[in-house]
């Protein structure tokens, strides 16, 4: 009998979903398992969410939505002065009952509140591995615009930044950057990330820097925040990349692992855990009342405006390379050595960028994923295709390296605001960085005399800027409804209303949006250029002039990137 009215619960939930009835059944276990971590509810008011390595807690009916996206589970009401509490307290007193009731039922909500956090982490892995793979479209873009006499050291410098870039944010990158992100931004699609709840400095609104999670131990070492940390890490990764660019050709070895390590376990973290931590500028919108404060969604400003204009500081305190300008005070051009090998990493960085932004819902079960699919390809031939028109129309023949780079321009512009525009946007985001992009490399080359080998500081430092002003200009409102706390049920007197840039009514998501991406590009160049000003002064981060004449592969690391073009002598 037991088992036949357990199989007619069952039937009965699974014919007749109501939303009420599901959420009768989710709160009272909620309040019996504790929230997200499997604790009962005494145990954890006494000692707070625990760590849950294993991930057999992760996720329960707790993390069941509809299609709208409205959870089933409703936390006990405890602000007894609110008009409505009488209401609220009688219904979650009629979960309790309910749940009594019906035990199959809440087993069912635990499986598929479980299983969606499954499908989000695996989604999100996955993208994560994409983005990793970028490592390879870097590696070979870079060595293919510089000097053959460079190629291993180009190799070398990508090589190394992935390893070392990787401990510094191990070791205290991360929890700099999430140690907090349970205060204000926990990651609710992949379970949240309760016992990473800690600001090391500031505190609610105002938080500066994350307190939790050092060495991946204790709050670091769980299911949840390990799946958050492999796509962090990859991101943290491309910002120490783009470095490479403008700084190659010149660096010693030692000077750019100094680089690397300040970037992955300071000069990222920081501006990260302000944007994507739950840091103060996200929670401009509460605290400020600035539209839903400042809004990144994948990393124009917080990857690529970082790496851009810290790789800008870097190579002013280098200097230009040798002979980059002529006596009259003329830049000369240095050819690329293998386009081959440009073209091929620019369509690699266009294949992990389909992880770098769809990935960034961090779940499939956002399906916008499919809307910035298509945003982020747009933006991206848009880009190329303005780089191209423009650099015909001022020198008579397209170039295939700034065809490149208007390409990668075009995805980093798009990269804030992929999730929150139309299509038709995108393309206008795109021509926008295409044009920006080939008139930044002029700009830097002729005007400012900044010698940026790969055009990085042009690509990823004025286009990140750009991309997340863009946020506030061009998103509709269609998307990010409850965006850092803002807004969840109605914004701009619209139910549902979500990021809302200048085009469509909200004048101060662009004053915001401004505001945080200029500042990205002071902390970047600012930090970076102060500390490595210092570090130069004691030991001097250029190789030899004779080094760099001869090419840095052998003099700094033994082996010629071409072993065949090196002369050999014969023996009579």
């Amino acid at each position: 009998m037991a088992d036949e009215k357990e199989g007619y619960v069952a039937e009965r939930v699974l014919s007749r979903p109501s939303r009420r009835s599901l959420r009768l059944i989710g709160a009272a276990v909620l309040l019996a398992t504790g929230m997200l971590g499997g604790l009962s509810a005494p145990c954890a008011a006494q000692e707070g969410p625990k760590p849950d390595p294993a991930g057999v807690a992760t996720g329960d009916k707790s993390a069941a939505v509809d299609a709208a996206g409205n959870p089933f589970v409703v936390p006990e009401p405890t602000d007894k002065t609110t008009p409505d509490y009488a209401n609220k307290k009688k219904d979650f007193d009629d979960y309790q009952a309910q749940a009594a009731k019906e035990p199959l039922a809440v087993k069912l909500a635990d499986t598929v509140g479980h299983v969606r956090i499954a499908t989000n982490f695996s989604w999100t892995l996955l993208t994560g591995y994409l983005v990793l793979f970028m490592q390879a479209g870097f590696a070979l873009l870079t060595c293919g615009l510089v000097r053959k006499k460079n190629a291993a050291h180009l190799m070398m410098l990508n090589f190394a930044a992935y390893v070392f870039a990787f401990l510094a944010y191990y070791a205290c990158g991360y929890a700099l950057q999430f140690g907090a992100v349970a205060v204000n931004a926990a990651p609710a699609n992949l379970g949240g990330t309760p016992t990473l709840n800690k600001f090391l400095i500031g505190s609610g609104l105002w938080g500066f820097l994350g307190g939790k999670g050092f060495f991946l131990v204790g709050p670091g070492y769980d299911a949840g925040s390990l799946c958050l940390t492999l796509f962090e890490v990859v991101f943290m990764e491309t910002a120490g990349y783009i470095i490479v660019g403008a700084i190659c050709e010149r660096i010693t070895f030692w000077a750019f692992l100094v680089c690397e390590l300040f970037v992955g376990g300071i000069l990222y973290p920081i501006f990260g855990c302000w944007v994507w931590g739950g840091g103060w500028l996200s929670q401009l919108g509460s605290s400020m009342n600035l539209a839903h404060g400042y809004v990144d969604f994948a990393g124009s400003s917080v990857v690529h405006a970082i790496g851009g204009f810290c790789a800008m500081a870097l190579a002013i305190v280098l200097g230009p390379r040798i002979g980059k300008y002529g006596p009259d005070g003329k830049p000369r051009p240095f050819p690329a050595h293998n386009i081959a090998f440009v073209v091929a990493g620019t369509f690699i960085l266009l294949f992990g960028w389909m992880g770098f932004n769809p990935g960034s819902t961090l779940g499939a079960s956002d399906l916008r994923i499919s809307v910035i699919a298509v945003n982020t390809n747009l933006a991206a031939v848009a880009g190329s295709a303005m780089a191209m028109i423009l650099w015909y129309m001022m020198f008579g023949k397209p170039d295939i390296t700034m065809a490149c780079n208007g390409m990668l321009a075009g995805l980093v512009a798009i990269t804030a605001p992929c999730a929150f525009v139309s299509p038709t946007s995108a393309v206008i985001i795109g021509v926008l960085a295409g044009t920006v992009v080939c008139l930044g490399v002029l700009f830097n080359e002729r005007v400012l005399k900044v010698d940026d080998p790969c055009g990085a500081i042009s690509v990823h430092g004025f286009c990140g800027w750009l991309g997340a002003v863009c946020v506030g200009i061009f998103a509709d409102g269609t998307y990010g409804a409850g965006w850092n706390g803002v807004g969840a049920a109605t914004y701009l007197g619209n139910a549902g209303q979500g990021v809302t840039g200048l085009l469509h009514g909200d004048t101060r998501q662009f004053l915001c949006q401004l505001l945080g991406a200029t500042l990205c590009a002071i902390w970047a160049f600012g930090a970076t250029y102060a500390v490595f000003t210092v570090v130069n002064k004691i030991k001097s981060m250029r190789v030899a002039p004779e080094v760099e004449l001869e090419g840095l592969d052998v003099p700094e690391f033994g082996l010629p990137g071409y072993p065949e073009d090196v002369p050999v002598a014969v023996q009579s």
